[in-house]
């Protein structure tokens, strides 16, 4: 268990530092391809903060372990509510127009009901659903590209000055800052690869059941990426990345996630998912709408009920077992 252990504190390292590369290149190149640093913060860095949640369900997946899959997915969006979301407002209060992400937020609460495509199918998302899942998951891209274009101009007058790219700025600037994008996320996906591995080793030498690995341990480790990269971005002062990653990572999660996951193998969903974990992530998502419109922005309060609720959630996983 001493390796397992050792190998979660170097996976952490690797994943701090792949955040700060990552949003810093992801933020000049917005501005460079004329769109804003909140649909970067809904594509690149949302989408590509949760490539180890599709590592994760894709090997799940084949390996015949819909609970795995699944509970990753449900267990990740509602990480990235509870914590991301709720600890980097107990941080710093974090402002946000409705009105920016209000057809984002409308598009995460329709996904959060893909677990219940289940119900007419016999208990399972079936094939055809999913590849419908990723293609509605394609048009959602092209909308919010098409929007992104409209607002950013105004966008570069408002974000850090020191990632703003200086007008001379070369060619091999624009490679520089993709290469530190790629870069950052490699060190993210590796780096949650070696934490979700590790743990889940210790995990099942405790005798957790698959499902409440999917929903704490793997979703956790999967979201680190995630989370560095939020409070990382709010450090920064780019709070748009951080309220667009998660967004965008809980539309990725359930509409390209499940979708792949189901267009692979049909996916069984499990009746305890269905009636505790899924509403719950309904319910989260829902949340958001009222919160953000409150003095346009998540305030520490908001931030600490987010997280309490959260923490009250898995310590009834890990008490119960599930």
């Amino acid at each position: 268990m001493l390796q397992q252990i050792l190998t979660i504190v170097i996976a952490l390292a690797g994943v701090s530092l792949g955040a700060e590369i990552l949003v810093r290149g992801a933020s000049r190149l917005a501005l460079r391809a004329g769109v804003s640093s909140l649909f970067v913060g809904l594509t690149v860095v949302g989408f590509g903060t949760s490539s180890p949640e599709l590592g994760a369900s894709l090997t799940a997946t084949l390996r015949q372990s819909s609970d795995v899959a699944l509970g990753n997915v449900v267990g990740s969006n509602l990480f990235n509510i509870g914590v991301i979301l709720g600890l980097t407002a107990l941080l710093q209060p974090i402002r946000v127009q409705l009105s920016a992400v209000r057809r984002d937020l409308l598009v995460a609460a329709g996904a959060a009901l893909v677990p219940w495509l289940a119900l007419p199918f016999g208990g399972f998302i079936p094939r055809p659903a999913g590849f419908a899942l990723v293609a509605l998951l394609v048009v959602y891209l092209a909308t919010a590209y098409r929007q992104a274009r409209q607002t950013a101009a105004a966008e570069a007058l408002r974000l850090d000055p020191e990632l703003r790219p200086a007008p001379n700025e070369s060619r091999g600037a624009v490679v520089r800052d993709a290469v530190m994008v790629i870069a950052g996320l490699a060190l993210l996906v590796i780096g949650s690869r070696g934490f979700v591995d590790a743990s889940i080793a210790v995990a099942r030498q405790i005798g957790w059941s698959e499902l409440v690995i999917g929903l704490t341990l793997v979703s956790v480790g999967t979201s680190l990426p995630e989370l560095v990269t939020a409070l990382v971005a709010v450090r920064r002062g780019d709070t748009d990345i951080a309220v667009g990653n998660v967004i965008g990572s809980n539309i990725f999660n359930t509409l390209g996630i499940a979708g792949t996951c189901a267009a692979v193998a049909p996916q069984a969903v499990n009746h305890t998912l269905l009636v505790r974990d899924a509403p719950l992530m309904l319910v989260g998502s829902l949340a958001l709408f009222p919160i953000i419109r409150s003095g346009a922005r998540i305030s520490r309060l908001e931030g600490g009920v987010l997280l309490g609720v959260y923490v009250a959630y898995a310590a009834y996983l890990i008490i119960t077992g599930g």
